[in-house]
């Protein structure tokens, strides 16, 4: 068994999935590694990481308008039985402040995914998305933790 740490930069076009699989699959290999455990971590409050649907591009879409309508920007209505609109505290970098990191609380900033022959064990129908939660581009970085065997080297 062997381990490696490193990092994997990503670059957003603001809101919305991408789709880092085949990022991942070819750091796997890159690293020679054949079957593990790879731990992924997110190292910002505004984003995500996600395991979802890849055949259907509409699940993404549904999914992205269904977290802004239970996260609405700059404002909320309390649930209690007045319905009071509260507005965020916390805006300084945009309306898109706030939102970001309560999305990022109901989600996931961490994935432990199992791989073998070199390859992310996934469904036929899944995919490894990083989450965007903010408007405009940004870098992402994603801690990655690998403990797994190497692939046998043939002479």
């Amino acid at each position: 068994m062997e381990q490696i740490f490193s990092k994997i930069k990503f670059l957003t076009h603001g809101e919305g999935f991408i789709d880092i699989t085949n990022d991942l699959n070819f750091f796997i290999g890159k690293n020679n590694f054949h079957s593990g455990i790879f731990n992924l971590t997110s190292l910002h409050t505004s984003c995500s990481l996600t395991i979802n649907e890849n055949a259907d591009p509409n699940v993404l879409k549904d999914l992205k308008k269904y977290m802004q309508s239970i996260v609405p920007y700059d404002s909320y209505l309390s649930l209690s039985k007045d319905r009071e609109e509260i507005n965020y505290k916390h805006y300084q970098e945009g309306a898109d402040d706030m939102p970001a990191h309560i999305k990022t609380s109901l989600t996931n900033t961490s994935l432990s995914l199992s791989f073998q022959d070199g390859k992310i064990m996934l469904g036929t129908w899944q995919a490894v998305y990083l989450w965007e939660h903010r408007f405009e581009q940004k870098e992402r970085i994603i801690n990655v933790h690998i403990i797994g065997e190497k692939k046998e080297k043939y002479l």
